[in-house]
C-alpha cells in the first residue's frame, strides 16, 4: 500500500522512461535525495510537463511505493528561467545539480545542501556575481557540508590565529610563518584567506554578499580546484562540458 506525502525540493535530473513517462531525481528537505516516476510527463497536455525538469524548485505531491516514488502534482515556486534560458548558466547550473546529486543521500537531513544549491542558483542567475565566483563558493561550501574541508582558521602546528596565510593542500591546513617551512605551502593573500573563512563560516543565506578582484578570484579558484581534485577525484560530465565551453573560441550562444 502506497504512502501519500509532500516533498519540498529541487529537480536534479530527469530522463525519459517508456513512451510518455519520466524518472526524476530530487533533493528534498524532508527525505534527502529521492527519485521516482512522473507518469505521462512527456504528453503535451500533462499538468506535470513543466515541473518534471531540472532546476525546478517547488512542493511535490508523491506516493511512496515499495521500491520508488510516484510524483502526481507539483506547486512550482521557481523555474529558474534565468538559468535554463542562458547556455552559459546552464553549464554552471548543471554542474551544481550534478554535484548535489552525487553527494546527496536518501533519508538524511540534506536541508543545508538544498539551501546551498538554491542560493547558488539564485546568485548565478542574478548576474550580480561572476559565474566562476559562484562556482568556487558552491564547491568550497559543499566540502564543508560533507565534512571534508581544510582548516583555514588556525595554524595546524601551534594554533596561532594570526599571520596564517600559508596553505598546505597536503596537510589540509594553514600554517603560520614560523611553522610553514617544509610544509609545501602556498602563500595566500589576505583577501583569499578571509574569503575561505567567510565561505565556510557564514550562514548560507548571507554567502553571496561579497566580491573579489579578478586576481583574488583566480587565486582562490586555483586553490579550491587543486584541493578538490586531490581529495574529491570524482569526474563530473557537466564539469567537462563547462571546461570545454570556457576553452572554446566560439561564443556560448
Amino acid at each position: 500500500m502506497s504512502s501519500h506525502l509532500y516533498l519540498t525540493g529541487m529537480v536534479l535530473s530527469a530522463m525519459p522512461v517508456g513512451e510518455y513517462d519520466k524518472r526524476i531525481s530530487l533533493l528534498t528537505r524532508e527525505r534527502g535525495k529521492v527519485s521516482g516516476f512522473v507518469r505521462g510527463a512527456r504528453r503535451a497536455n500533462n499538468h506535470m510537463i513543466a515541473a518534471a525538469n531540472p532546476f525546478v524548485f517547488g512542493r511535490f505531491e508523491a506516493y511512496e511505493g515499495r521500491n520508488s516514488y510516484t510524483f502526481s502534482k507539483a506547486e512550482v515556486e521557481n523555474y529558474f528561467e534565468s538559468i535554463s534560458t542562458d547556455l552559459s548558466n546552464v553549464y554552471y547550473g548543471s554542474y551544481f545539480l550534478e554535484m548535489a546529486e552525487y553527494y546527496g543521500r536518501e533519508n538524511l537531513d540534506e536541508s543545508e545542501r538544498l539551501k546551498l544549491l538554491y542560493q547558488s542558483l539564485r546568485a548565478l542567475g542574478s548576474g550580480k556575481f561572476s559565474s566562476e565566483l559562484v562556482k568556487i563558493v558552491y564547491e568550497l561550501r559543499t566540502m564543508f557540508i560533507n565534512g571534508e574541508y581544510p582548516n583555514v582558521y588556525s595554524c595546524k602546528t601551534c594554533g596561532k590565529k594570526q599571520e596564517i596565510g600559508y596553505f598546505s593542500i597536503k596537510e589540509h591546513s594553514v600554517f603560520c610563518r614560523e611553522h610553514a617551512e617544509g610544509k609545501d605551502t602556498v602563500r595566500l593573500s589576505d583577501s583569499v584567506l578571509y574569503a575561505m573563512q567567510f565561505i565556510m563560516g557564514t550562514p548560507i543565506e548571507k554567502l553571496y554578499t561579497f566580491k573579489l578582484t579578478p586576481e583574488a578570484e583566480k587565486e582562490l579558484s586555483d586553490i579550491v580546484t587543486r584541493y578538490r581534485k586531490k581529495y574529491h577525484g570524482h569526474e563530473y560530465k557537466s564539469e567537462a562540458m563547462l571546461s570545454d565551453s570556457l576553452l572554446s573560441d566560439k561564443p556560448l550562444i
